[in-house]
Parts: structure tokens; sequence; C-alpha cells
């Protein structure tokens, strides 16, 4: 099986054409190939595939085997994929996600793609379509214990549930420690991706983010959008003014618009490619457990 290598920000995941190869059980693959240790390394898979809705669909499975719903970094990456490589000659295209249509729009350089601006449709608040246990009309800054603190969170979903939190110093924050404590919190019935946000100022803003199903990771695209929608609904900052945001792996640019419709920009680049033996996927598989 052919791959390659990608990241948008340090957001990394193995990418297989699967124009050209056919990916069995995708669960039990993205297990194996994304340990760090015996396999190539990644926060997971994404597979680049045909659609009848749009110009090309993406299908992508966390590092423990479990199907994510969207994610912005990798969405940038395919935007990149699929141009460099000529898949196609347009720069304005459609991907098909399980959370529905996304329009990317892309900037090239020398007959490469340098940056993708990514449509990420409009910022889903109703707690129960998040999904939040709770019978309030937003989730906004509600305060949570976890692991014996209070914590202001506030709940937005982007095709993916988030739980953003504004507080100081987020450097010395032990994720390792308390990420799974919010991921598995019994607020969230589906586990829940969780940002803990720095703000600098009006425009600017520092996060890190615990990845349900991956742990921490150096960037999430769903989860910086989420991170400013949160930011204005807060009275951080505002709508229609685009907001930087710094994260381990890099920046993104974000708008959250008053008609609710949420814009990330930022870079895709890739790394390398390779092929994995048949009977390496073969043989591991048949040793991969999946969390469900």
């Amino acid at each position: 099986m052919k791959f390659s290598k990608m990241h948008g920000i340090g957001n990394d995941y193995i990418y297989v054409n699967c124009f050209e190869e056919n990916v069995s059980e995708p669960e039990k693959v993205s297990v194996v190939l994304s340990d760090r240790h015996k396999g190539i390394g990644s926060d997971g898979l994404v597979l680049i595939m045909p659609s009848d809705k749009a110009d090309f669909r993406m299908r992508i499975f966390n590092a423990d085997g479990s199907e994510a719903m969207m994610c912005g970094n990798a969405a940038r990456c395919i935007g990149k994929y699929v141009y460099d490589m000529h898949m196609t000659e347009k720069t304005d295209i459609t991907l098909e996600t399980n959370s529905g249509i996304k329009h990317l729009k892309l900037f090239t350089e020398n007959g490469k793609v340098s940056l993708v601006q990514v449509d990420m449709g409009k910022a889903i608040l109703v707690p129960e379509d998040i999904p939040v246990r709770s019978t309030l009309d937003r989730f906004i800054s509600q305060p949570v214990e976890v692991c014996g603190k209070t914590w202001n969170i506030t709940c937005v979903s982007m095709g993916n549930p988030h739980a953003v939190i504004f507080t100081e110093d987020i450097g010395s924050l032990d994720l390792e420690k308390i990420g799974p404590h919010f991921e598995e919190h019994e607020l969230f019935p589906a586990r829940v991706n969780t940002e803990f946000a720095e703000v600098i100022d009006s425009h600017t803003l520092s996060m890190r983010v615990w990845e349900r199903g991956s742990g921490e990771t150096f960037a999430c695209g769903t989860g910086t959008c989420a991170t400013v929608v949160a930011a204005v609904l807060n009275g951080i900052c505002s709508y229609d003014e685009e907001v930087l945001v710094h994260l381990r792996g890099g920046d993104l640019r974000i708008t959250y618009r008053s008609d609710g419709t949420v814009m990330m920009t930022g870079e895709a680049e890739y790394v390398f490619s390779g092929e994995v033996s048949d009977e390496f996927l073969n043989e591991k598989k048949e040793c991969a457990v999946c969390r469900s």
C-alpha cells in the first residue's frame, strides 16, 4: 500500500489515495500505522476517495482506530495533495466529509499549493447537537468540575464536539494527566476534544488541544475554529474579524462570521511518501485493538 505523510502545522496524518489503493479494515490500519515506535507514526489515517457529491471525499481515522467526523488540518492537506499530485486543476474544490460538504480555496505559488482556506460551515451551539448533556440553550462558560477543579467550559461543534476553556499559563498544564478526564467526562456522550486557550489580545490567542482518540496533538483545525467561536461568544474576540491562533505546531487564522460560518486559513506540508507491505499490514492488523 502506497502512502504519503503530510501535516497541517504539526497535525500529522498518513494519506492514502484510494483512487489507486484499496484499504480494508481502515480502523485497524490506522492503529498499526499511527504507532510512532512500530509504525509510521501519526495522529491517524486519512483516505482520499471518490465522491458522488463533491470533487473528493475524506474519511479520517484517529490513532486509536475510531473514525472522526472532520479535521480541518487534514482537509487542507487533501487540498494540497490533489492539486500538487495533478488530480485536479481547480483551485476551488469541494470535499465530502462525515460532517458535510466543505469548500476549499487553494492558493498556489510556482505550481504548488502554499495556503488553503477552508469554509468550515456553521458552528453548532445547541448542546443536544454537539452533543452535551445539558438542558441549556447554549453551553457558554459553564462551571464543570474535572480532576477536583472547577473549569468554565464553552461547548461548540464544528462537525465534532469541542470543550473550550480560557485559562492562563497553558504551557504548565499537564494535559497527559487531565486530558483523558475531559475526554471521557459523563457530560459528553460521544467523548470530546478539549481546547485550553490563553488570551493574548482581542485578535490573538494561544492554544493547546487534547484530541479524543489521539491525545495531545500539535494542532487541531476544528478545535482552533471552535476556540475562536467560543472567544466571540465570551466577548473576547469579535465577529467578522480575523483572529490569529498560535498552536504548538504553528499558526492558523480564523474568522467567525456574523452569519455563523467559520473560515480557516493555514499551511499544509508534504513530508514524504512510501510503501507498506501487505505482509506487514496483514500480520499487524491481527493484533490491532481498536477502541470503540
